[in-house]
């Protein structure tokens, strides 16, 4: 809704100095540097570093939400972070596939040097305008950003889009860094896995990329933004009518949308169009995982301590009958 008064200057003025002054305010803050705040940082990057130091154990989605980025652009942001030591992830109590977002002992130091920069600069430019004029200008402000927020099409987010209409089926230039960078970050978390299994998981399926197409072989990607998010692949040997069901991941920024069960349903329609018997090796302790298994006809056939992934933990083997072609 506008207002107008009679005593108000033309309306194109207002917008005109609103426009200038808002270009002047991006400029000034430092929004069009490289680097913001004093930091080495982009200024998306310093906003994180301030979010999730004011809500540590925030989520992704919700950071995204905030920062007005897709998952994409805020699963990259996270992840750069943390490679820098700035920012860790810890699972979320009662939540099997929840991670929080907290800032490191280096990262309350930048964000500790970022507050004072911007502490610094706002005092310094208070110091020239009397209380009055300061009060004035906060209520200002507050009333600006409120409206710029109604109806913003730079803060829209447009209707999700159901779970299937990402999936992209076969291999996809740079999935298999992505699938094994997935795998390492989530297994680095939950198992303590290292630098072996990493190595494991971009080998194997690297051998395997280069199996396809084949017969009895597939793989199947969400994908975001030419990015990877979440995998699973079916190795299948029809001389044995059996098949392996491999590389099942699923991306942080995407738990709750229904994409894991998505693609598992397309794996097991693959593997049931082939009258495959299959099975897949896990491990004791996942138990959101055991549960989708199970929900899609897996059952444990058995389980023992043991090492093939670098850690010692205990091995699950899940196996589902073949089912449909014969």
């Amino acid at each position: 809704m506008d207002f107008a008064g009679l005593d108000t200057p033309p309306r194109e003025q207002t917008i005109r100095q609103l426009r200038e002054l808002s270009r002047k305010l991006v400029r000034e803050l430092g929004f069009m540097r490289s680097t913001l705040a004093g930091s080495e940082l982009a200024p998306s990057a310093v906003h994180a570093i301030i979010e999730i130091g004011q809500t540590p154990g925030i989520q992704a989605r919700d950071l995204g939400e905030i920062l007005c980025l897709d998952k994409s652009n805020t699963s990259r942001q996270a992840a750069r972070l943390e490679s820098l030591g700035l920012l860790r992830r810890a699972a979320v109590d009662g939540d099997a596939r929840g991670w929080g977002l907290y800032l490191t002992e280096q990262g309350q130091a930048l964000r500790r040097k970022i507050d004072k920069f911007a502490t610094d600069q706002v005092s310094a430019a208070l110091t020239r305008l009397v209380p009055e004029d300061q009060q004035g200008l906060v209520r200002a402000l507050a009333l600006y950003s409120q409206a710029l927020s109604q109806d913003n099409p730079n803060m829209s987010r447009p209707a999700p889009a159901a779970p299937g209409d990402a999936i992209r089926q076969g291999y996809l230039p740079g999935c298999i860094g992505d699938i094994a960078s997935l795998h390492a970050r989530y297994y680095a978390e939950t198992a303590e896995f290292g630098a072996y299994f990493e190595d494991k998981v971009a080998s194997g399926l690297g051998a395997f990329a280069q199996s396809l197409p084949g017969a009895g072989k597939e793989i199947w990607l969400h994908v975001d933004n030419g990015r990877a998010l979440a995998s699973i692949a079916i190795d299948g040997d029809p001389a044995t009518g059996l098949a392996h069901l491999r590389w099942f991941i699923v991306d942080d920024s995407l738990r709750g949308t229904g994409v894991g069960r998505v693609l598992l349903q397309k794996a097991m329609d693959f593997v049931d169009g082939h009258g495959f018997a299959t099975y897949l090796w896990t491990f004791q302790g996942l138990q959101a995982a055991r549960h989708l298994y199970e929900s899609a006809g897996f059952t444990l056939a058995e389980e023992a301590p043991g090492e093939q992934w670098g850690s010692r933990v205990v091995e699950q083997r899940f196996v589902r009958a073949a089912r449909g072609a014969t």
